[in-house]
């Protein structure tokens, strides 16, 4: 049995090696050893893009980083997308968000407006080796609100035209180029069009998506520079029955009633097998067409007063209630721009940085088809934003309005201007209330 001064002396060894280990268990917040008895700083951040198939390509990135910042540490947590954002709204709201987040940029519109983010403008404007020229600049300036930039850039894709090459040559049709407009492809379409043989000679989804970015290449918009909802201005009138004259009146696309372009996917297989022409679509599909038994390669998109290219972006946000602001800013530096970031997204094929230099996304241009691969690129100087409005989190709810009255419109329920004039109507109320 042992003696009582003894027992005391024992437990307070071991309350001393327990305090010993939390005080370097790397939570959150708290000190962790670097192994070299100097002291790290911990960042926690949160992230869904990895899931599934980038897991192992993050985490090696995320190893580089903490190489190259050897006084900061990394508590990295992925969330598939199904629930992530779930996940973040509950941390968020209960003030334990992660110091750094990713999301992309219709969230980030709505997270900014709630002001739940950090203000980056200080650490910005304190860091010298610092040059925002680095990035693409549109895309760059796509994570600021009111003035104030609130995140940054880590990757994007974009839309643009698609086009089977092949079939422009059996039709002695010229390639497209960066000028022409809707006129021209539809001179270009007619030619390609085989309607007995199943071939369209364009095609592209009449859905909101495509909407919002192909009225702002007739002028228009959904919203004008002050916020006011424009959603039935003539610009948008004459584009959206473009839209449907396509297959209505030209023929030149499926028709609008066509169930099998209603399926998923439908308009990429049809591509694939040869049976679109020209077809504007998403550079994540890039893959899918690697092995198409055909010649294909990429455009800008034809507009009719002006170009103009869907950007879909995810980015990088610090929490408002960081502790770790300057820590999570060399973070979001490095995960949107370092080299190593940049080569090991190209060598994973996991989106585009939107980098500046081009020669930095070198390796991405070798990578073909399609040899016109700085398109991407280019697209970018044309960009168009997801149209978030005034008031961000009625996003979802403005969508879904405006889709409602385009499909009324494409399925000739009703005609374009009543269409959009009940949309108007709609985000109007939406946006009262």
């Amino acid at each position: 049995m042992l003696k009582k001064g003894l027992l005391w002396t024992l437990l307070i060894g071991l309350m001393l090696t327990a305090a010993a280990c939390g005080a370097g268990s790397g939570e959150a917040g708290q000190g962790s050893d670097s192994g070299d008895g100097a002291k790290r700083e911990t960042i926690k951040f949160m992230q869904y893009t990895a899931s599934g198939a980038q897991e192992e390509t993050l985490k090696e990135m995320i190893a580089e980083f903490e190489k190259q910042n050897p006084d900061i540490k990394v508590d990295l947590e992925i969330v598939d997308f199904q629930n992530y954002y779930t996940k973040l709204n509950t941390t968020i709201a209960s003030k334990t968000a992660p110091d750094v987040f990713e999301v992309g940029y219709e969230n980030f519109m709505s997270y900014a407006a709630q002001n739940v983010l950090r203000d980056l403008t200080d650490v910005i404007e304190a860091d010298q080796d610092f040059d925002p020229a680095i990035y693409k600049e549109l895309a760059y300036n796509a994570f600021q609100y009111d003035g104030k930039q609130l995140g940054m850039v880590e990757s994007f894709s974009d839309v643009v035209l698609f086009y089977n090459k092949d079939l422009f040559d059996q039709n002695n049709v010229p390639y497209p180029e960066a000028s022409w407009t809707w006129k021209e492809e539809l001179e270009a379409a007619q030619k390609l069009t085989d309607a007995k043989n199943g071939v369209w000679g364009t095609y592209a989804p009449l859905q909101f998506w495509e909407f919002y970015k192909t009225i702002v290449q007739n002028g228009g918009g959904v919203f004008d520079e002050n916020g006011n909802p424009t959603v039935n201005s003539a610009a948008n009138i004459e584009a959206l029955t473009w839209m449907i004259d396509k297959a209505k009146t030209y023929k030149v696309s499926p028709p609008l009633n066509d169930d099998t372009f209603s399926q998923p996917d439908a308009d990429l297989n049809a591509f694939k097998t040869g049976k679109i022409a020209m077809l504007r679509t998403g550079i994540w599909n890039m893959a899918r067409f690697s092995d198409a038994p055909f010649a294909w390669d990429i455009a800008l998109e034809p507009g009719n007063t002006q170009k103009a290219h869907q950007f879909f972006a995810d980015g990088l946000a610090v929490s408002k209630d960081t502790q770790h602001a300057e820590a999570a800013w060399k973070f979001l530096k490095f995960m949107s721009a370092n080299p190593f970031v940049v080569d090991k997204r190209i060598e994973k094929d996991w989106s585009v940085p939107a980098v500046s230099d081009e020669q930095m996304l070198d390796n991405y241009f070798k990578k073909t088809p399609p040899e016109s691969k700085k398109v991407v690129i280019d697209a970018l100087d044309t960009l168009v934003l997801p149209p978030v409005g005034p008031k961000p989190e009625k996003w979802n709810e403005l969508t879904t309005a405006i889709g409602e009255e385009l499909d009324k419109a494409k399925l000739d329920a009703t005609d374009v201007q009543t269409a959009l004039n009940n949309a108007q109507k709609k985000v109007e109320q939406i946006l009262s209330e």
